[in-house]
């Protein structure tokens, strides 16, 4: 049971949670006396309390994949003799802006949040709301004609993907969409659960789409690092993969298919 200073919720990790997958993870909440439970993957829910995001997943789970996914980009700059100041970055999949944040401290100017939900969008505008350029709620397969011209408007050189490919979070298709929408040699930072990138279990088939974009040069991977993202509720650590890479071409849509 655990809270952060000065918040009005408080935070019960189950005591025995068994064999629980990452995507069937949860935590019980209590507010105003009244207590209710919330799995990991309910990210609305998780939003719409602030603070509550950071809390669970930062301080109580040691979640370190912003910091570690913006220095390995922020190190392969650096070797381009690439300055941040000069991109324009989409943070895909941008929650309440702890990815964009990171960028934002970085040095990089210009960037527009893109997310699913709603409430993820008014948290980051909520908590963050120097960080992004834009932000826009929208599944990205189907925007409306008003949020299509927002993102054409921008011409990106850096795409941010972090803690939201595998588990059917992000469908290729999306992925592929916003991966298109990144200039020739654009910048491509992301993560993805280290079982995942060495085997392709996962059933999103984002893996085999990464695979095949690293085999047919429409990336060059510059670099890749393994680490612990966060810790399961029962203790365990979660290794991902963090990697690095430079667009070279656009995902064909019949790949798709």
């Amino acid at each position: 049971m655990t809270s952060p200073p000065d918040a009005e919720f408080t935070v019960h990790l189950p005591t025995s949670p068994g064999a629980l997958d990452q995507d069937e993870e949860f935590c019980t909440v209590e507010i105003d006396g009244e207590r209710r439970q919330i799995r990991f993957h309910e990210y609305a829910e998780i939003y719409r309390v602030p603070g509550l995001y950071e809390h669970l997943f930062y301080d109580l789970l040691g979640c370190t994949s912003p910091s570690v996914v913006v220095s390995l980009l922020a190190a392969e700059l650096r070797r381009a003799d690439i300055d941040p100041a000069g991109l324009v970055a989409l943070d895909f999949g941008a929650g309440n802006g702890m990815v964009g944040e990171r960028l934002s401290e970085l040095g990089v100017p210009t960037i527009v949040g893109v997310d699913l939900l709603e409430e993820a969008r008014a948290a980051a505008l909520r908590d963050r709301p120097e960080v992004y350029e834009d932000y826009i709620a929208a599944d990205v397969t189907a925007l409306t004609d008003e949020d299509r011209p927002r993102l054409s408007a921008w011409t990106f050189t850096c795409l941010l993907c972090v803690a939201a490919l595998g588990f059917d979070d992000v469908p290729p298709p999306a992925f592929a969409t916003v991966f298109n929408l990144i200039a020739p040699s654009g910048w491509l930072a992301f993560n993805i659960r280290a079982r995942f990138a060495a085997t392709g279990s996962d059933e999103t088939g984002f893996s085999a789409l990464l695979r095949r974009m690293i085999e047919e040069d429409v990336v060059r991977e510059l670099a890749r690092t393994r680490y612990t993202h966060r810790r399961s509720v029962s203790g365990e650590e979660l290794p991902y993969v963090a990697v690095i890479a430079r667009k070279q071409g656009d995902i064909p849509l019949d790949w798709l298919n």
